[in-house]
C-alpha cells in the first residue's frame, strides 16, 4: 500500500449544536395532511451513520398505505389543487420556500445527523438550493403558458415519486416543486435510510397550510416504492436511483401510458488538459470527487490527466487529499463525513478490493478514523486501465481512478467509453477546446472549469444508462405535463 506520512492538520472542534432539533421516537406516515399509523405495525430504525445510533423509528409502509395516499393526492388533486388558480399555487409554493430557509439550521443538523454528511455541505449546499428550487417553481406556476407559447399543457394528476439517500431534502425540493407547481398532486417515498428531513417537510407543509392530500409520504423499503411506482392510479413516474432499479421500473411500467423521468448513476470523466490552471484544476478534481463522500450520482469519479502534466497533478492531487479532515460530520471542519450505511461502506471497501486485485496503485493518505461508525479515507487509483472495473462501475464512494491521455480524440473516445452519460468536466484556458469537448461528449451535463455546480434554473439528466428526462428549469417543468 502506498501511503503517505500525516500532515498536521490539527484545528479546534467547532461542532454545531443539535438542541434546537427536535426527533420524535417514532414517526408515522403523512397521508391527507395528517401523521397517521399504517395498517400494518412493521418499523425499522433510523440510524446516525456516524456513531451508529438510533435517531428514531421509522415506519414501513403497506401496500394498503399506498393505496390510501394515492387516493388522498387524487381527491386532493380533483377536488382542491386543480380548482386554485395558478397564482394561488405559486403563493403556497413561496410560503414553503421561506419556511425552509426560516428553518434551515434546524433542517441542516437534522440531514448531516441522518445521513453523515459534513454540516458545512448540509447548511451551504443541500439546504439553501432546496429552498431555491421552491422559489423558483412558485415564479413559474403562474406563467406556465409564456414557459410553453402555442402549446396547451395540463397536468398529469398524481405523480409517484420515489428519492435516494444522497440528497434527502434537496432531491425532494427537485421533485415536489415543480408538480406543485403545474398542478399535480404527490405521492413520495424517500430513501429508507434518510426518511427524517422528509418528515421534518411534512410539518413544513403543515406550517404552510397546504390543503390536504396535495403531497402525502409513505416511508419504507423498496416494495413501498415498486407499490407507488405500479399503482393503477399514478399518473406519471419520477425516480432517482441506481440504474438496476430504473430498469426494473421501466420494464414494469411498460404500456401503462404513465409518464416517467429516470435520472440514475453516472460515472463521470473530469479532464485536465495541459494548458489548464493546474491549482484550480485540482481543488476542483477534490470538490468533484469528494463532496458528499462521493454519494452524488454525478460525482467526477474518473479523472484524464494530458500525460505531460501527469506528475504534477497527481503531487498536487495528494498533497491536497492529506489536508483533507475525515470525521464528525457536525464538526465545521469536516470535509469527508461518513458514508451513509454499513452496506454502501461494504460496497466501497469491496470495489477498493476489486481496484487493488486489478493491478491498479493505491492510495490513501494517512488519517485517523473514529473508532464507531462507517467510514471511508479519500481513496485514489493510478495506472488505471479503460477495462478496470473501478474505471468502469459506479462506486458511489470516495474513490477516484486515474487515466492519463495525449491527444483529445483520445480523451473523448475514453470518456465516453461507458454505459453512462450523466455529466463531465473539462480544464482547459482555451475556449475553442472547451466547445469543442462539450459538443462530442456524451453527456447530459458539462462543466467548463467547475464541477458540481447547480442551479435550479438549469436543467438537469443524462444519456444512456444514466436515464432520461430532465429536473431543473424550464425543462423540469415540461416533466409534469402533458
Amino acid at each position: 500500500m502506498n501511503q503517505a506520512t500525516k500532515t498536521n492538520w490539527d484545528l479546534a472542534p467547532a461542532p454545531e449544536s443539535t438542541s434546537h432539533v427536535s426527533i420524535k421516537e417514532s414517526y408515522g406516515l403523512f397521508i391527507n395532511g395528517k401523521f397517521v399509523e399504517s395498517s400494518g405495525e412493521e418499523k425499522f430504525a433510523s440510524i446516525n451513520p456516524a456513531n451508529e445510533e438510533q435517531l428514531s423509528e421509522i415506519t414501513e409502509a403497506t401496500e394498503a398505505d399506498v393505496d390510501k395516499a394515492v387516493k388522498a393526492a387524487r381527491n386532493a388533486y380533483n377536488k382542491t389543487w386543480s380548482k386554485l388558480s395558478p397564482a394561488q399555487r405559486g403563493k403556497y409554493l413561496f410560503r414553503i420556500a421561506r419556511l425552509l430557509q426560516e428553518r434551515a439550521r434546524e433542517l441542516a443538523v437534522l440531514e448531516s445527523l441522518d445521513g453523515g454528511k459534513p454540516i458545512r455541505e448540509s447548511r451551504d449546499v443541500d439546504i439553501p438550493l432546496a429552498a431555491a428550487h421552491f422559489f423558483y417553481y412558485a415564479g413559474w406556476a403562474d406563467k406556465l403558458e409564456y414557459a410553453f407559447p402555442g402549446r396547451k399543457v395540463a397536468p398529469y394528476g398524481v405523480a409517484g415519486q420515489v428519492i435516494p439517500w444522497n440528497f434527502p431534502l434537496l432531491m425532494a425540493a427537485w421533485k415536489i416543486a415543480p408538480a406543485l407547481a403545474t398542478g399535480n398532486c404527490v405521492v413520495i417515498k424517500p430513501a429508507e435510510s434518510t426518511s427524517l428531513t422528509m418528515l421534518k417537510l411534512a410539518e413544513i407543509f403543515q406550517q404552510a397550510e397546504l390543503p390536504p392530500g396535495v403531497v402525502n409520504i409513505v416511508t419504507g423499503h423498496g416494495a413501498v416504492g415498486s407499490a407507488i411506482i405500479n399503482h393503477k392510479d399514478v399518473d406519471k413516474v419520477a425516480f432517482t436511483g441506481s440504474t438496476r432499479v430504473g430498469k426494473m421500473i421501466q420494464e414494469s411500467i411498460a404500456g401503462s401510458g404513465k409518464g416517467c423521468t429516470l435520472e440514475l448513476g453516472g460515472k463521470a470523466a473530469n479532464i485536465i488538459f495541459e494548458d489548464a490552471s493546474l491549482d484550480q484544476a485540482v481543488e476542483g478534481v477534490i470538490n468533484a470527487i469528494y463532496f458528499n463522500q462521493g454519494h452524488v450520482c454525478c460525482a467526477g469519479s474518473r479523472l484524464f490527466v494530458q500525460e505531460s502534466v501527469r506528475d504534477i497533478v497527481l503531487r498536487k492531487l495528494k498533497h491536497r487529499m492529506k489536508s483533507l479532515i475525515v470525521g464528525d460530520p457536525l464538526d465545521k471542519n469536516t470535509d469527508i463525513g461518513a458514508i451513509n450505511s454499513a452496506k454502501q461502506l461494504e460496497t466501497i471497501n469491496g470495489y477498493i478490493d476489486i481496484g487493488k486485485e486489478e493491478g491498479a496503485t493505491f492510495y490513501q493518505p494517512v488519517c485517523e478514523l473514529p473508532s464507531k461508525g462507517f467510514w471511508c479515507a479519500p481513496t485514489l487509483f493510478t495506472d488505471v486501465a479503460q477495462s478496470n472495473r473501478i474505471a468502469q462501475e459506479e462506486i458511489f464512494g470516495p474513490v477516484l481512478a486515474v487515466q492519463t491521455f495525449r491527444t483529445v480524440a483520445e480523451v473523448i473516445q475514453k470518456a465516453n467509453n461507458t454505459p453512462y452519460g450523466l455529466s463531465a468536466g473539462v480544464w482547459t484556458d482555451k475556449g475553442s477546446k472547451i466547445f469543442n469537448m462539450t459538443s462530442q461528449m456524451r453527456a447530459g451535463i458539462v462543466w467548463a472549469n467547475t464541477f458540481n455546480k447547480f442551479d435550479p434554473t438549469s436543467p438537469f439528466g443524462g444519456y444512456k444508462e444514466s436515464g432520461f428526462g430532465r429536473e431543473g428549469g424550464m425543462h423540469g417543468l415540461a416533466a409534469y405535463l402533458k
